[in-house]
């Protein structure tokens, strides 16, 4: 049979089977850490050859959606894409342009604010911020354990992006969260990340005014407030780094 002109030509075989199994699971339909199968199962259930197959799991390997494990208890495993595969192909791209870390800051500074403005106003303004104020709340009873700390931390900023419902404005968010934070964590230690005490006493306390702002409603001045705390964050936690170019590749 002659291909129509202008038709796509067939899919080969590994891309076919690749693409099944990506939209299982990308639907959902397979869930993270679920045994996919082993290789002749595999074999057999797509009826193709071994190369076949492994061509397609080798694609699907690299696009971070499955993870291949050998030995007795191995096999082909679902990995779901979150924020770490996005950075990950992210900072390469950045890092082919010679991006440095205080553009990625200045991005997310951008961001975050908008989703701060999102929250004041939205109709369930009062909910989130008693969300929000237990956190802030978690952060000032651990402030003193730099471990503790940095969790709750990073769930008020997880939560505040959570809390503004747009999935788009989130996975930017925390993609570009999870660079810098792997950039920094990879040169510092957990105390020269978080600062000394002093200041994420005061990080906490423009904490508390965010959430003062969101419960007015006044989208705005929530917005600004953000904004100014982003940026001065940014060059507390940067510091001597900020020029340095983006380079992740041997940290995932």
């Amino acid at each position: 049979m002659v291909a129509r002109k202008g038709a796509r030509p067939p899919r080969e075989k590994p891309q076919q089977i690749a693409d099944e199994i990506r939209t299982l699971i990308v639907e959902g339909r397979l869930a993270d850490g679920d045994l996919l199968g082993r290789e002749l199962e595999l074999v057999e259930r797509f009826g193709v050859s071994r190369p076949s197959l492994r061509e397609a799991l080798r694609i699907l390997e690299v696009q971070g959606l499955i993870s291949v494990e050998r030995g007795v208890l191995g096999g082909v495993f679902v990995r779901h894409p979150d924020e770490r595969l996005a950075a990950h192909t992210a900072a390469l791209v950045l890092q082919a342009r010679n991006v440095a870390l205080s553009d990625v800051h200045v991005a997310r500074s951008h961001l975050e604010p908008l989703a701060a403005r999102r929250v004041a106003e939205s109709p369930t303004r009062r909910a989130a911020a008693a969300e929000l104020a237990a956190i802030v709340d978690e952060q000032e009873e651990s402030i003193a354990d730099p471990e503790a700390f940095t969790l709750a931390n990073a769930e008020f900023h997880q939560r505040l992006l959570a809390l503004a419902e747009n999935q788009t404005l989130v996975i930017v968010a925390e993609m570009l969260a999870e660079i810098v934070a792997r950039a920094v964590a990879a040169a510092s230690q957990d105390e020269a990340i978080l600062g000394p005490l002093p200041n994420r006493r005061r990080g906490v306390r423009s904490q508390r005014r965010l959430v003062e702002l969101i419960e007015a409603g006044d989208g705005p001045a929530a917005e600004a407030h953000w904004r100014s705390h982003m940026i001065l964050i940014g060059k507390l936690v940067l510091g001597d780094r900020a020029d340095a170019v983006v380079d992740l590749t041997e940290r995932y």
